[in-house]
């Protein structure tokens, strides 16, 4: 993904690639980092490669571990209007704020389009007598999706707050200099304070759980994975983890990944066998992209009927987020969510014939033709599948392949109504539901 962001930033708009830097700076910085800075981060270095063993903050850091290795979004976008800051040639308050929202919204409109970023793949030489259509094909630049799953949200309220941090900074100091100075200050304090944020959120959620516990969580949360990793190897507690899959991103999967690194036992279980594995859990613990003035969370799409779910059954359902994902929207249901994942079209969500795959050894047998009748289409020559109805771009025989006339909804969050959630776990402090409006006034005011 380093090397993705980097490549990425250097064809598009400059604050998108600066934002791109930030990300790729993070993702560096933690790949580098020496045994001992792994022992004492309280994350993954990134999406895909657990941090080593450890994972979690050093049980002689007294809890607070080092920062985390990999820079959240909007901390990553507030580093950007930083920087707008220092290179802004506004002559007034007015003039800079103008800059500072423009960066804002070219940021917030990259996020609600998924965060693409083009890529192309480096292929080794081929011989003088290989056929150049397959290479060809995979040469092209192809769109890979930097926020997929997620929404714009949390980017759109941390931009929100830092803007307001401007706004009461030129109400205190009215000469523009001194104000500037005034905002670049604030600002990193601010960035900071938001970096640390999870560490303080592992603080105050890791009491709840307890010994022998059983905790379902669902999709990857790196606040989730900083609680649990606490609990584990700084409080020593034992307990095990039960993961949903979270598709289509497959983020429970590695969240489970990291559990198993750091010693925790870990389940990964269907999504859709939530219900059949609520009975067995002893609470719910998952994150949020945003936190909203009821009270309630948008998070990853599943997180409302796992609420609902929860509830039915007794079971406690806590959520863990940070205080910059406080979020001015007030929806009612999940028709009221803003547009989020926009542009990036069916290519975002494939159906994979995963018993099919097993049975048949896939990579042994992906030059057998599919005779199953479930339209998955004829296997080409390069090992993959030719669909006569639709989507010729999937290379594997067991993509179930659908006609033009089938429409695909594929919703990256959804909405959890207030009455749903036990308490919020907060850089705040923890919080009942009722509380985030007060809260809100009070980051706002």
């Amino acid at each position: 993904m380093d090397q993705l962001l980097q490549e990425q930033a250097e064809h598009q708009h400059p604050v998108i690639s600066d934002l791109c830097f930030h990300l790729s700076k993070s993702s560096k910085a933690a790949s580098t980092a020496s045994p001992s800075d792994e022992a004492g981060s309280s994350t993954t270095t990134n999406d895909d490669t657990p941090a080593g063993a450890a994972g979690g903050p050093s049980p002689s850091s007294g809890g607070s571990g080092k920062r985390l290795a990999s820079t959240p979004l909007p901390v990553a976008a507030i580093r950007v209007l930083l920087n707008v800051i220092r290179r802004s040639g506004a002559e007034t308050m007015m003039g800079l704020q103008a800059d500072l929202r423009d960066a804002s919204d070219v940021m917030v409109e990259f996020a609600k389009r998924g965060g693409p970023i083009l890529h192309r793949q480096h292929l080794p030489p081929q011989s003088d007598h290989a056929t150049t259509t397959a290479t060809d094909r995979r040469s092209q630049p192809s769109k890979r999706y930097l926020l997929a799953g997620r929404s714009h949200i949390a980017l759109s309220s941390g931009c929100e707050l830092f803007l307001k941090y401007v706004t009461r900074a030129s109400l205190e100091t009215p000469e523009f200099q001194q104000c500037k100075l005034l905002v670049l200050e604030r600002g990193e304090r601010f960035a900071e304070f938001s970096t640390q944020a999870r560490d303080r959120i592992a603080v105050v959620g890791s009491p709840f759980i307890r010994e022998g516990s059983v905790i379902l969580t669902h999709g990857r949360s790196k606040v989730v994975e900083a609680l649990l990793l606490r609990a584990a190897m700084v409080e020593r507690r034992r307990f095990r983890v039960m993961v949903l899959e979270g598709r289509p991103d497959a983020g429970g999967a590695k969240s489970a990944r990291t559990y198993a690194a750091a010693g925790i036992p870990a389940t990964v279980v269907l999504d859709s066998a939530m219900g059949y594995v609520m009975e067995r859990v002893d609470l719910v613990l998952v994150g949020a992209e945003g936190v909203v003035e009821n009270g309630g969370t948008v998070n990853k799409v599943g997180t409302f009927a796992l609420g609902v779910m929860a509830r039915e059954l007794g079971v406690p359902f806590y959520v863990a987020a940070e205080s910059y994902k406080f979020t001015r929207l007030y929806p009612l249901n999940n028709a009221d969510l803003p547009e989020m994942g926009k542009g990036m079209g069916v290519d975002s969500l494939r159906f994979l014939d995963t018993l099919a795959w097993s049975a048949n050894n896939s990579v042994n047998n992906c030059n057998n033709s599919n005779e199953d009748g479930n339209g998955e289409g004829k296997v080409s020559s390069e090992g993959g599948t030719v669909s006569e109805v639709a989507d010729t771009t999937s290379l594997h025989p067991y993509v179930v392949n659908l006609p033009p006339s089938v429409s695909i909804e594929n919703p990256p969050c959804d909405f959890t109504p207030a009455k749903y959630i036990t308490l919020l776990f907060t850089d705040l402090g923890v919080l009942t539901p009722s509380a985030v409006s007060d809260e809100l006034i009070r980051l706002y005011q």
